[in-house]
C-alpha cells in the first residue's frame, strides 16, 4: 500500500483526527512536508501487526521528528502509546548525543549498533519490518538494531525510561503507523508499507 507517492496522500490522517490536516502538513517537490506552527502528528487509517514500513526522511539542522508503529489512540499523545523510530539530525540536535535517542534508536529504549545517519539537508532511507513481534530497524541499507516487542527485556529497558509510567505504551499488539509532525520541520517521503 502506498501512504504517500509524492502526489497523492493516501490513508493518512491527523492524530485524534478524521481528516488530512492539510494545513499541518503540505506537499513540496515530492515530498510531505510538516508546517511546524500548526504541528500535528499523523496516523494511518489502517491497522498492522506484521509489516514492513518503507519511508524516507530528512531534516534540516537540528531537526527532530520519529517514526511510530502499534501506535492507538489512546492517549493525547502518539508517543504515549507507541515505540518510536527517532529520526534527527545527530550532529545538530542535543538527544544525538545519546545513542539510545539518536536516528535509528527506538527512542529512549535501545540504540543503533552503528550509526549511519546522513547529514541534515540529506534523505535518509528506512525500513521497519514487525513479524511476529520480532522487530528490525534498517537505515540507509544497514541493519541497526533488532528486538522482541513485548518481551521481559523490553519491558526492562521501558522501566527505566521516560514511558515508564504511561498506561499505553507498547501495550498494543497491533496498531497504526505515525509520522511525528509536532517537533519542527521534516519532509517525508515514498512511503510504502506492505502486510507481511
Amino acid at each position: 500500500v502506498v501512504l504517500f507517492d509524492g502526489k497523492t496522500i493516501n490513508g493518512l490522517r491527523g492524530y485524534k483526527q478524521s481528516n488530512f490536516p492539510y494545513k499541518s502538513w503540505i506537499i513540496i517537490d515530492g515530498a510531505l512536508k510538516s508546517v511546524p506552527e500548526y504541528g500535528i502528528d499523523l496516523i494511518s487509517e489502517d491497522i498492522y501487526e506484521n509489516f514492513e514500513l518503507e519511508l524516507e526522511w530528512k531534516v534540516e539542522e537540528g531537526g527532530n521528528s520519529g517514526v511510530f508503529y502499534f501506535a492507538t489512540e489512546k492517549s493525547d499523545e502518539i508517543w504515549h502509546t507507541a515505540p518510536e523510530m527517532q529520526v534527527l539530525d545527530n550532529m545538530f540536535h542535543n538527544d544525538g548525543k545519546k545513542s539510545k535517542t539518536s536516528a535509528g534508536a527506538v527512542y529512549d529504549l535501545i540504540e543503533p549498533s552503528i550509526d549511519t545517519v546522513k547529514p541534515a539537508g540529506q534523505f535518509n532511507k528506512v525500513v521497519i519490518t514487525a513479524k511476529n513481534n520480532h522487530i528490525e530497524h534498517w537505515l540507509n541499507g544497514k541493519k541497526i538494531l533488532e528486538y522482541i516487542y513485548q518481551s521481559d527485556a523490553m519491558w526492562d529497558l521501558v522501566e527505566k525510561s521516560k514511558f515508564k509510567d504511561m498506561p499505553y505504551f507498547a501495550r498494543a499488539t497491533k496498531g497504526a503507523i505515525g509520522l511525528q509532525g509536532d517537533h519542527g520541520e521534516v519532509w517525508y517521503k515514498n512511503i510504502r508499507i506492505r502486510k507481511l
